[in-house]
């Protein structure tokens, strides 16, 4: 498995584990975490991406995320 594919699994079982909205911002588009096929086709590289959480534990949600992204050295910044 690559570090991609590692990361990407990661990062959706991590959303999963949350009842609130998880999506990921890129340019225009709008992706829910939660879903793999989802991260496949826009994660990639060195790009930063916007993630908004919404919902009743959206704040354990932003940290547990913020530090999954950081563990796989991806940029994302939390949106409030």
């Amino acid at each position: 498995m690559t570090n991609k594919n590692a990361a990407i699994v990661e990062i959706s079982q991590t959303a999963n584990k949350f009842s609130s909205s998880i999506v990921l911002q890129y340019d225009n588009k709008y992706i829910d975490v939660k879903s793999i096929l989802g991260l496949f086709t826009t994660l990639v590289g060195t790009n930063t991406y916007e993630l908004h959480v919404h919902g009743p534990d959206a704040e354990e949600a932003k940290a547990a995320m913020k530090d999954i992204f950081e563990k796989h050295n991806l940029s994302v910044t939390i949106a409030d």
